[in-house]
C-alpha cells in the first residue's frame, strides 16, 4: 500500500477518498517538524505539506520514494519545485478551492480600509476619540473607484466580478493582456504596469512569489500611486516591501492598505503595528470551515488522480 505523510495533522473530513487506498501518517501533535520528517520520508510515496512548510532539497533527497509532493495551498514557493523536478518529483496544488475565499477576503479589506470599518470598530470598542459630526472621520467610497489588479488570473477575476458588481472600473497588469472575451467580461482594461500604480484607486496583488515579483511594490511604486490610494495584499508578503509601505502610510503618502500576507509569517512587521490606517488580517484567505474543507478534498483528488492516470492541478 502507497504511503502517504501529511506535513500537519490536517482534519479527516477532506481525506476519507484516500482511506483504505493508501497508508496515511499524520503528525500526533499539529505538525510534523523538519526533523521529523526526515525521519519517516524514506519510504513515503506522498508528501502533503501546508503552505507554510519549507520542502527544500534536503527533505526531497531524503524521500528515496518520493513521487509527488501535494502542496496544501496554492502558492508554492514553500516547495523547490525546480529540485523536485530534476528528481523526476510531480508537484501539485490547490488553485480551485481557494479561488472564491481568496477573492472575498481580499474584498473584505478593501471595504475596511476604504470605508475605516476597521479604524471605526477600534474606536468604539475602546472608547477613542471619534467625530460623530456630519464631517467628521470621513472614509473612501469603492462605488465609481478603479480597481487596479495585479495578476489578473482565477482569483483577480474572482475579484474583479465582485467589483464590477459594486460599480468599479477594473484595470489590470500581466505579464501578457488576457483573451478580449475574458477582459470583456468584467469591462476590465490592460494597462502598464506604471500605468496601474498612476491610476488604481485600490491596487490589488494577485500574484505568485517569484524573483520576478520579490518586493514589486517598494518606495519608488508607492511615489506613483495616489495619496487617496489603497494598497490590496493577499498574494505573498513577499511582492511588498514593508519599510517602504509602513513609510508610505506614516507620511500619507497613500490613503491605506489592507495586508493578509507577510515577509516572515506569523511576524508582522513591527513598523506596521498600531497604524491607524493599514488593516491586517493573519493569512486567513482561505480561514473557513467550507474552504479548509475544500483544499482537503483536492489535495485528496490530486493524490488519487495521480496514481489513477487522471487530470491533476500540477505545478511542474
Amino acid at each position: 500500500m502507497k504511503k502517504i505523510l501529511m506535513g500537519h495533522n490536517f482534519a479527516r473530513k477532506g481525506f476519507e477518498s484516500l482511506e483504505g487506498k493508501f497508508d496515511v501518517i499524520y503528525p500526533e501533535n499539529d505538525l510534523f517538524r523538519k526533523a521529523e520528517i526526515l525521519d519517516r520520508i524514506a519510504d513515503a510515496d506522498v508528501l502533503v505539506p501546508n503552505f507554510s512548510f519549507q520542502t527544500g532539497a534536503e527533505i526531497i533527497d531524503a524521500g528515496k520514494n518520493l513521487k509527488l509532493i501535494a502542496n496544501f495551498g496554492v502558492g508554492y514557493n514553500n516547495i523547490d519545485v525546480e529540485y523536485a523536478t530534476a528528481k523526476g518529483i510531480v508537484v501539485t496544488n490547490t488553485p480551485q478551492s481557494v479561488l472564491e475565499p481568496t477573492a472575498e477576503l481580499a474584498f473584505a479589506l478593501m471595504l475596511a480600509t476604504a470605508r475605516k470599518v476597521a479604524w471605526y470598530n477600534h474606536r468604539l470598542h475602546n472608547g477613542e476619540k471619534l467625530d460623530w459630526s456630519l464631517y467628521g472621520d470621513l472614509a473612501l467610497p469603492i462605488y465609481g473607484q478603479t480597481l487596479g489588479i495585479y495578476g489578473m488570473g482565477r482569483i483577480g477575476q474572482a475579484i474583479a466580478r465582485r467589483a464590477v458588481a459594486s460599480g468599479m472600473k477594473i484595470i489590470y497588469h500581466n505579464r501578457k493582456p488576457l483573451p478580449d472575451e475574458v477582459a470583456e467580461r468584467y469591462g476590465a482594461g490592460y494597462v502598464s504596469f506604471d500605468t496601474l500604480l498612476r491610476e488604481s484607486d485600490i491596487l490589488s496583488l494577485n500574484a505568485p512569489a517569484t524573483a520576478d515579483t520579490y518586493h514589486l511594490i517598494g518606495e519608488a511604486e508607492l511615489k506613483k500611486m495616489k495619496p487617496s490610494a489603497i494598497l490590496i495584499n493577499t498574494a505573498r508578503g513577499q511582492l511588498v516591501d514593508s519599510a517602504a509601505l509602513a513609510a508610505a502610510l506614516k507620511s500619507g503618502e497613500i490613503y491605506g492598505a489592507g495586508l493578509d500576507v507577510y515577509e516572515k509569517e506569523p511576524k508582522i512587521p513591527s513598523d506596521l503595528i498600531g497604524l491607524d490606517n493599514v488593516v491586517l488580517s493573519p493569512h486567513a484567505g482561505t480561514k473557513t470551515y467550507a474552504a479548509r474543507l475544500d483544499m482537503e478534498e483536492e489535495v485528496a483528488k490530486n493524490i488519487v488522480n495521480f496514481f489513477d492516470g487522471k487530470d491533476i492541478s500540477r505545478v511542474n
